[in-house]
């Protein structure tokens, strides 16, 4: 990857200060998770996503950071043994992000730029794995990370993959959650309501109550702002 070099001191210091401001922005991510529709079968992914859940739901946010730089450690390994796996590939692009809104700052770029690469790699073997939560996923991070200069932010990105993560699970916990968070900052709060509500009655996930409960709270919180 090219690096660009600005001599002039006082430009030097002006990008600076732009990419601080824009990424600091990466810590309002919301932290993704895999809508597989009732708990995972391969034992690696199940572990991934039962540890993902007590960091995100259950420590304090101080602690987060840390601990899912470690779970991002332990996915690269799982990953390493099993290259292949669409599912493996979809949660170490989720926990990578989850770390990036958890640490925010200059870091957070190389960490959602490695998650956007597992994630389309998931895409590439099995756009169908885990409901479609890449596509997902994806979505989220196009309308969360900041646009150009700074990252790969794009809305009109954000939508397209949002939309085929309802056209394949359109019930779907997270499918409906995310598309209600990019609906409202997008200003579209009717149909932000409408996604969110339908959200709340998703099916529970076997083996994920702790994000399931995690998730709903979230929904719950963001139906308290549309009302404001």
């Amino acid at each position: 990857m090219n690096t660009l070099r600005f001599s002039h001191p006082v430009i030097s210091r002006l990008v600076a200060t732009l990419l601080v401001a824009g990424l600091g922005g990466l810590s309002s991510i919301t932290a993704l998770a895999a809508d597989d529709g009732g708990g995972a079968t391969d034992p690696a992914v199940a572990q991934l996503q039962a540890r993902w859940a007590e960091i995100r739901y259950e420590l304090p946010e101080g602690q987060q950071a840390k601990a899912l730089a470690e779970l991002g450690k332990e996915a690269e390994r799982q990953l390493a043994q099993y290259p292949d796996s669409a599912e493996l590939l979809i949660w170490t692009g989720i926990v990578r992000s989850s770390q990036a809104g958890a640490e925010g700052g200059l870091g957070a770029l190389g960490l959602v730029k490695q998650a956007r690469g597992y994630l389309e790699t998931a895409l590439a073997q099995d756009p169908l794995a885990l409901n479609g939560s890449a596509y997902t996923s994806l979505g989220a991070l196009y309308y969360q990370v900041p646009g150009w200069p700074i990252g790969f932010g794009d809305d009109d990105k954000a939508e397209w993959h949002l939309q085929r993560a309802l056209a394949i699970d359109p019930d779907g916990l997270d499918s409906l959650y995310f598309w209600g968070d990019y609906l409202h900052q997008q200003g579209r709060d009717a149909e932000a309501r409408q996604a969110l509500e339908k959200a709340l009655q998703a099916p529970p996930r076997p083996g994920r109550e702790l994000a399931d409960a995690g998730r709903r709270e979230e929904i719950h919180h963001l139906l308290s702002q549309l009302e404001k």
